[in-house]
């Protein structure tokens, strides 16, 4: 089993900037991949972006060159830099590990974006 623990988010200003953070509790050498995936108001959870066991990054279009993923394999933990902001990247962001074909979540850190 792989516990997730996240951390970030808040309120910001349209154009401003987050950073979110994961931590395992399993090496990332061991799960296949991690990420985030948000959920808007009213919507389905999707995927915003994640990095594979292997630095791969596989991202939605809407965050392109706007979010950026990066690992920290020390200390088992993912970030998450979201700049340039905007009012429809509001949602709950979960922070998702994917080992062996189960997906485990973190609890949700809540992004509210302001126009």
């Amino acid at each position: 089993q792989v516990q997730l623990a996240e951390s970030g988010g808040g309120l910001v200003q349209a154009g401003g900037s987050l950073r979110l953070s994961c931590a395992a509790s399993a090496s990332v050498f061991a799960i296949d991949s991690m990420g985030w995936y948000r959920q808007a108001p009213g919507k389905e959870r999707e995927l915003a972006i994640e990095i594979t066991r292997f630095g791969s990054v596989n991202y939605a279009d809407s965050v392109k060159d706007r979010f950026t993923i990066s690992r920290d394999n020390a200390k088992n933990t993912v970030h998450l830099q979201m700049d340039n902001l905007k009012p429809e990247d509001t949602a709950v962001y979960y922070c998702n590990a994917r080992k062996s074909q189960h997906d485990y979540w973190g609890q949700g850190t809540p992004v509210t974006v302001s126009s």
